[in-house]
């Protein structure tokens, strides 16, 4: 066990130094500075590393219950309009993000040299790709370039068997043909025939613009019909105890609509007769606990 931590560890220093020539780069210190706020372990590179477990809670949420985000001031943390791969699948995992700006010769020219010095290969968007693991989400900007696909059907089925996630691309992919039968969650901007060209790599693993949003690496990525949301670590578990509430709400909610007996305001979105209410709050107390009820009652300002 210690020799492959080990192995992965040196397998990343490695990935790191191989990033060193590009416009935009974040040291481990000020990766770790600029998501000071995550709770979780981090990987080696200082990204935040969001555990197993915590991810598959979030499968089971909808784009709704994301919204406590709201709260905390994070309001340009979705974006809409997207072509899905397959849209009654939805994408989970931790951002791995690579900048993409439209090609300058002056620019490129000098990271590459830079590369070339040091024996290094030409610096792509598999540069990025390379560092995938397991539970991570390739998150590209584009700037909605639709001249090129960043990737067509091999790079998809790589990113799929190594991540098991899948991809939130600000551009074009190609090959769609060939993706489609993969069982991957994506999200695109257009498909078109060509392959990715006149686009160059200004960063790997910095902040990204995804549409009106901004992402961070190890951001959680949660993808679903209506679209996609980017959620900072630090986040989750409020969403995750807020959702737990929701489900509860709703199935109370039904329960009362199937009786028959009442109209949609008086239950819906709160009882308003006293007595439906206390007979919600003793429901929402029997199937939360009382310890969580009691920290619900705290947070709403309430005495249990």
């Amino acid at each position: 066990m210690i020799k492959s931590c080990t192995a992965a560890v040196f397998v990343l220093a490695l990935a790191a130094s191989s990033l060193s020539a590009q416009i935009f780069t974040l040291t481990r210190e000020q990766l770790i500075q600029y998501t000071s706020q995550n709770p979780y372990d981090r990987f080696p590179d200082g990204r935040p590393k969001v555990p197993e477990d915590v991810l598959e809670k979030v499968k089971g949420l909808s784009a709704e219950e994301v919204l406590p985000i709201l709260q905390h001031g994070y309001r340009n943390q979705w974006e809409a309009d997207w072509q899905i791969l397959h849209p009654g699948k939805k994408l989970v995992g931790r951002a791995v993000t690579l900048q993409l700006m439209p090609l300058r010769p002056d620019i490129s020219d000098v990271d590459q040299a830079a590369r070339k010095a040091k024996n290094q290969i030409r610096l792509s968007h598999q540069t990025a790709i390379d560092l995938l693991q397991k539970g991570d989400v390739f998150v590209v900007d584009a700037c909605g370039a639709s001249f090129g696909g960043i990737i067509g059907d091999n790079l998809a089925y790589y990113i799929w068997k190594t991540t098991g996630a899948g991809f939130v691309i600000d551009g074009a992919i190609r090959d769609l043909e060939g993706i489609s039968p993969l069982d991957l969650a994506g999200y695109y901007r257009q498909a078109v025939p060509p392959a990715i060209h006149d686009l160059m790599v200004t960063g790997i693993n910095v902040p990204v613009r995804i549409g009106h949003t901004t992402v961070m690496p190890g951001d959680i990525v949660f993808g679903d019909r209506e679209g996609v949301y980017f959620i900072p670590p630090a986040l989750v578990q409020d969403v995750l105890d807020q959702a737990d509430i929701t489900h509860i709400h709703d199935d109370w909610t039904k329960l009362q609509f199937e009786q028959g007996k009442y109209v949609s305001t008086d239950i819906y979105s709160r009882p308003r007769d006293p007595a439906l209410l206390k007979e919600y709050e003793d429901y929402l107390k029997e199937k939360l606990g009382a310890q969580k009820y009691a920290e619900y009652q705290k947070h709403i300002g309430q005495h249990p």
